[in-house]
């Protein structure tokens, strides 16, 4: 079976062919292609898990600083979670972050669609950029519980 048609047909089988091809060194019979193609699509893939898990964050984030009286456990959980996973995920691709600006703005966006899914809160009444600094994003202490009076 020709690798391209393997490709279309039985995506696996194709990739172990490909792993089998590069072992061997037999270059000539790589399908280049379409291995350029999933490569690329590979970088696409960690930018958006990076915007995904900011977008999850600062929804959070926004949650927790406008609506102060509403603080689960669970929110402070997923700040927590969130934070810990992105910079994880940016000491396992150091090259995403020069790209760090722009996911959070994207990702600010996704938190303003979480913000209007889970709260009462009008997103159009929220910041429409981004308010938070970096080091809000990551290190602003979220405590839980909240402090007693």
């Amino acid at each position: 079976m020709q690798t391209t048609t393997l490709y279309d047909q039985d995506f696996y089988g194709w990739t172990q062919r490909q792993v089998d091809l590069l072992r061997a060194g037999r270059w000539e019979e790589l399908d280049i292609e379409n291995l350029v193609e999933e490569i690329e699509s590979l970088g696409r893939q960690e930018r958006q898990e990076l915007r995904n898990r900011l977008g999850i964050l600062l929804g959070h984030l926004l949650k927790w600083h406008y609506q102060p009286e509403a603080r689960t456990k669970s929110w402070a959980a997923t700040i927590q979670e969130q934070r810990r996973r992105i910079q994880r995920h940016l000491r396992e691709n150091p090259s995403l972050r020069p790209y760090l600006a722009e996911a959070i703005a994207i990702g600010y966006e996704d938190g303003l669609d979480l913000v209007n899914r889970e709260t009462p809160l009008d997103p159009k009444q929220l910041p429409q950029a981004c308010p938070f600094s970096e080091a809000d994003i990551f290190e602003q202490p979220i405590d839980w519980p909240p402090p007693t009076a």
